[in-house]
Formats: C-alpha cells, structure tokens, sequence
C-alpha cells in the first residue's frame, strides 16, 4: 500500500523524505544559561529522526540573549553556538532526516521562568529588560517584566541579529531556516494591532505592521542559500474577535508577500499574543482549518504546513491526501511517541516506504 504522508517533499534542491515535521518544541535545558546545546538536546532531536520524521525542526533558537524566554533556552548568537549544534546536525542527517532551525526573538515574552516553574518574571539581576514595538509587558500573574519599546537602532540590531543567526545556522549544518513570527513573540507583536501601537513606518497598517517580518524574511533570504527552503511560522489568528487583533484574512495577504520574498512554507499555528485567550479548542487538528484557509485562498502557490491536535496516523496522511496542507507537524504527539513517523508506516502498511534503522527492523 501506500499513503499520501510518506511521499517526499521537494522544496528548492532540499527533499523531505516524507510529509512529517518534528515541531519546534522548547526543551528549557541549556544549564550552563549559556545557549549551547547538551546531551539533552542531542537525544531529543536526534531520536526523532531515528523515529522517521522526515523534518526534524529544533525548538526556538534565540538570535541574541535578550531574546531568549528564560535563560535556558537554546541559543545562535556566536560561532560558539553554531559550533556544539554541527553534532546534532550531522546526526540527523545520519539517520536520514533533514536538520532545520527556528530562528526566534521572545520580544516582551522574554525573561521568564521555566514553564515548571511557574513561568513568573525573572527579576533582580538575573533577568533583564525586554524590548518589543511597544512598551506593554506581557501580562503575567506575578509582577512583570519592563519592557521598552524599541528604537530604531534596537530594530536594525534585531535584523542584523537574525542575519548572522541564519550564517551561523548554515555553518552548523542545518537545511532548513524557519523565522518564528508566531505565538506573541517580538515578530508577531509587531504584525498584531493588539500589541503594535507605533505611529512610524514599523506600526499603523498591514504595510508598517508586517514590515520588521518582512525585512528579516529578505535578509535572512539573502545569506541563506538558494537551494535550501525558509519557512515562517506565524500565528494565524490572534483568536482575539472581540477586539482588533490580526485575522486570517491578514495571514492569506501575509502569506502571498512572504512568498514574494522567497519564503517556501508558511507553518501554520495561532494565538499567543494575550494570555486570557489562547485557544479556543484543543480537539484533534484544531488549527488545520487555518492551514487549509492559507493553502486554498492565497494567490501564490507557497506550501503550507498543519500544526495542532494532529494525534494519528490516519489524521496526518488525510491532510495530505486531501489537499489541506503539504506538511503535517507533531509536537506532543512525538513527546508522547519518538517513533511516530515508523509506527504510522506500520499502522498504515507502507513500512517499505521508510528506512527502518537495521537495529530496530526486528521490532517492525
């Protein structure tokens, strides 16, 4: 037999070997506060691609320290980080997925604890001031962190900061770039009115708005080779209708200037941008509608990527097959399950589609 999910994905010279994506998921574990990746980080992504996904994706990669959400995340900022990601890199290609990066600024999301623990500002001199559009802190239970809306010198700081991650990124091996513009993080604070309140070229309109995205998306282009895909995550709708916030309407528009840019796939999540609504249903494929909005009403022919509530097999290869996305990205399904991708081969039949790893043959 086959199915739909585990046939390969061209985008420019870089083949996927199947329509499974590892979704960035932070892991919080850089103990040295340091940005550079440990032992943690290299099972966590490396048994993925022993599990089959075709794209292995790492979590949020800061492009600078103040960038991070806490000081535990993972980061891109030296020739230091780029160097100690090369293993990691190199290991997955091993295993026959496709290294990729999510290149990220947290904005005035950052300077947190842990998630375990509690997710609270960090203050005193561990934490530091953010920066975002504007000067509104992210709200949080308890206290908050200040923030500063940036100058122009912070916003051409970020880009060149962006510019050398994707360099570095490419020095350490990695085939695909995503740029995260999702989740309420700086990128998406500047394209949602909700949070973008400037009166300058970087805020009013969809045109200011949607410029700082654009202008990353073009540098970051420029150094990342031509042969190898861009991806940008954003944040589909603000799920915010009571007030002005960024819609899918704004997402499809997104989507055909990104494209422009030379953008390959835009993955497709939501919410983010005010804790007191961030998802409205958590069933399976919650989010796919919004994939399959972008996929069918945009005017280019940019590839889409579902991410949310995917759990099954089934579900996974009905997206494909049904013409609602061209990638189908897990993130707690592969928490839950590293070897999802050879687990839904064998749930669907078409194990002589995959490479099963010689030392695991005998349990399939």
């Amino acid at each position: 037999m086959s199915a739909d999910l585990f046939t390969p994905l061209e985008l420019r010279g870089t083949e996927l070997p199947n329509r499974v994506m590892v979704s960035p998921m932070c892991q919080y574990s850089c103990e040295g506060l340091d940005g550079l990746p440990t032992d943690w980080h290299h099972t966590h992504l490396v048994s993925r691609a022993v599990g089959g996904a075709g794209l292995v994706m790492s979590e949020a990669t800061a492009v600078e320290p103040r960038g991070r959400i806490t000081p535990y995340d993972l980061g891109i900022w030296s020739d230091e980080h780029a160097d100690a990601l090369r293993d990691i890199t190199s290991s997955i290609r091993d295993r026959g997925s496709v290294p990729g990066i999510q290149l990220a600024h947290a904005g005035r999301k950052a300077s947190t604890m842990r998630p375990w623990e509690g997710r609270d500002p960090i203050t005193g001199d561990d934490g530091w001031e953010t920066i975002a559009p504007s000067a509104d802190p992210y709200p949080h239970e308890a206290g908050e962190v200040p923030t500063r809306a940036m100058s122009a010198d912070d916003i051409e700081a970020v880009i060149d900061a962006f510019r050398a991650a994707a360099e570095r990124a490419l020095d350490a091996g990695f085939e695909v770039a995503e740029i995260h513009s999702a989740h309420g993080y700086l990128l998406h604070e500047f394209l949602s009115p909700v949070t973008n309140h400037r009166t300058d070229a970087y805020g009013g309109d969809f045109e200011g708005r949607t410029r700082l995205l654009r202008e990353i998306t073009s540098t970051v282009r420029e150094v990342w080779p031509d042969d190898r895909p861009l991806f940008v995550r954003i944040s589909a709708t603000d799920w915010l209708p009571d007030r002005e916030s960024w819609t899918v309407e704004d997402s499809i528009r997104l989507a055909d200037d990104l494209a422009a840019l030379g953008v390959d796939l835009i993955d497709v999540s939501g919410g983010g941008i005010h804790p007191d609504q961030q998802i409205p249903s958590t069933g399976p494929g919650y989010q796919e509608r919004y994939a399959r909005r972008i996929k069918h009403e945009s005017e280019s022919d940019i590839a889409v990527g579902a991410v949310g509530g995917i759990t099954t097999p089934e579900q996974a290869d009905a997206l494909i097959k049904n013409g609602r996305a061209d990638l189908a990205i897990l993130g707690r399904e592969h928490l839950r399950d590293p070897y999802f991708t050879l687990h839904a081969a064998q749930q669907l039949d078409c194990l002589d589609e995959v490479d099963v790893p010689v030392q695991y043959q005998r349990a399939f």
